[in-house]
């Protein structure tokens, strides 16, 4: 009579979900829930030979779900590795008769290797590109000497400097990377490069040390040795000795830092610099989840400052974050605000006003995408002009707002749906069949509805009146999105017992009679019960647990 399972059908069921019981669920709740789904499905309970044939089907489902789940090794092989590490020929991974345990720390120890091959092939590569723009004509016209001169009617917006850098890592072994760096450097006609080698060992779980070569047609060779090490666990150390050949001679430069965690988000620092700009720097960081405070105080030469800046992080899906600072000192003050913002899966957008005396305005565009940075410092003018700082600021969030209602917004949801779609087409032949599945599943249970419903009725008990499952639309800004629904009134019923009604914390689409009707998107579940004679009504996201009824589920009909 048993038919067996493809291993599609294997791979594509979630045993707890469809015998809806925790993950955490003792042999006790997997038996009784094995149990009653056993009632529901057995083929001897039907006559008519299609729901025979698809109460064999699911028949033998719970019965593998309940096989895998019940014994203890199998049931830790499913956590781990999922339906296709039980399928695995003669075990290759490992043995089937070691305990939960063993099998956890084989696991781990596979996971390391695996992660040691895919370093091994990953070489991290990461790049900054910096053009600086000197806008200063816009705000700062000479126009009194330039009166006759062709064109002079016009701004004149020009890029002054350039710099670009770019870095890969190789990993050589678990313990050794090798880095390979250049950059190239360009302001007002004038420019070079440089190219430097580093080998990074990881010594122990406490430091590691890295020797730096490089060579550049501005400066020499150079040699330099940096060394990390953990003194204690909330306390380490860094320390970064160089040494530059020249035309001027050998210019050594030693820079050690000494960091201490003063609580769980803060940090202390302590910085010494020796060479050619000497100072001492000793800097508070303090680092939430809502805010990114600094504090900081250096005596060196040629500089000395103080500085503090403060960011705050909204807790919103673009990661939306302002920030300022203020920074004094033998070179002047600076004043610096700014934002950022999160455009794309990838790309985080900011900008920042810089005012200071005597530097004057200047405003700052970075991108990054990924490990790339694209950095735009835009020097405004020399002066402290209201009209510069104006436009600096109001100029950059017109814009912005401009180009995410016009490109971004409309661009994320083009791509948003284009990735749903190609979603729904790999796993179209699999949800038809999970729908074959639910219809039939639901077919099989109107006898044992039947039989809940005048037994719940009797005693005044739970009655499920409407059921719904998916993607529900009731905001008016998403009134043109579809609403895409399916009616689970009979499943839902079905695993009513005793008046109650339990869901686990899981996708109820595993749940039988269930399927996904919107592949890819936000789902929920509407409840409209009938409990001692009175309506109640509740909505749940997908995954999340439900236990009716409740009190706080009822509909006030006063008034």
């Amino acid at each position: 009579m048993a038919t067996a399972l493809s291993e599609e059908e294997l791979d594509n069921e979630d045993y707890y979900s469809l015998l809806n019981v925790r993950r955490e669920a003792s042999s006790e709740e997997l038996k009784a829930a094995y149990r009653r789904l056993c009632m529901l499905y057995h083929p001897d309970k039907h006559r008519d030979p299609e729901l025979k044939s698809q109460a064999e089907r699911l028949f033998n489902l719970v019965h593998q779900a309940y096989e895998v789940l019940s014994d203890p090794q199998t049931r830790a092989i499913y956590d781990i590795y999922g339906k296709r590490g039980l399928e695995m020929e003669g075990w290759e991974v490992v043995e089937r008769k070691r305990t939960p345990a063993e099998i956890r720390e084989e696991f781990e120890r596979l996971q390391r290797e695996r992660e040691e091959r895919r370093l091994q092939q990953r070489t991290n590569p990461k790049g900054t590109i910096s053009v600086g723009v000197d806008a200063t004509d816009l705000f700062d016209r000479y126009d009194e000497e330039y009166e006759d001169v062709s064109g002079s009617g016009f701004p004149q917006i020009e890029i002054n400097k350039m710099h670009i850098s770019q870095s890969i890592e190789a990993p050589l072994t678990a313990t050794d990377t090798a880095i390979l760096s250049g950059s190239l450097s360009t302001q007002n006609g004038n420019g070079g490069g440089s190219v430097n080698f580093a080998l990074r060992r990881v010594t122990s779980a406490k430091g590691w040390g890295e020797l730096e070569f490089g060579a550049g047609d501005l400066q020499g060779p150079l040699f330099g040795l940096k060394l990390f090490r953990n003194l204690t666990p909330r306390c380490f150390v860094t320390t970064n000795c160089a040494l530059q050949f020249s035309s001027r001679g050998i210019r050594p430069g030693l820079t050690t830092v000494l960091a201490r965690n003063l609580d769980k988000n803060t940090v202390g620092y302590l910085q010494w610099r020796w060479g050619i700009q000497s100072a001492m720097n000793t800097s508070i960081v303090r680092d939430t989840k809502t805010c990114h405070f600094t504090v900081a105080l250096q005596l060196g030469i040629p500089h000395s400052f103080a500085l503090i800046s403060y960011q705050h992080k909204f807790q919103d899906d673009d990661q939306t974050r302002v920030k300022g600072s203020l920074k004094a000192g033998f070179f002047g003050t600076i004043v610096e605000y700014g934002a950022e913002r999160k455009i794309s899966r990838h790309s985080v957008l900011g900008a920042a006003v810089s005012i200071g005396v005597p530097q004057g305005v200047s405003l700052k565009v970075k991108l990054n995408r990924a490990s790339q940075t694209y950095f735009f410092p835009i020097h405004l003018t020399d002066q402290l002009l209201p009209s510069a700082v104006f436009y600096a600021t109001v100029g950059p969030l017109v814009i912005y707002l401009a180009m995410h209602r016009l490109i971004i917004k409309p661009y994320l949801r083009a791509q948003k749906e284009k990735e749903l779609e190609k979603q729904r087409e790999s796993t179209a032949s699999d949800i038809l069949q999970k729908k074959q599945e639910a219809e039939a599943a639901v077919r099989l249970m109107q006898e044992s509805v039947r039989r809940i419903i005048e037994a719940e009725e009797s005693r005044m008990g739970l009655i499920i009146v409407n059921a719904w499952y998916g993607k529900f639309v009731n905001d008016k800004s998403r009134r043109n999105e579809k609403v895409k629904v399916i009616d689970v009134t009979v499943p839902l019923q079905c695993l009513v017992k005793d008046s109650k009604l339990i869901l686990t914390e899981a996708s109820k689409a595993g749940l039988p009679g269930f399927y996904d009707p919107c592949v890819g998107e936000e789902k929920s579940l509407r409840v409209l019960y009938q409990f001692r004679g009175v309506l109640h009504q509740v909505m749940v996201p997908d995954s999340e647990a439900l236990r009716i009824p409740k009190q706080s589920h009822r509909i006030d009909t006063d008034g």
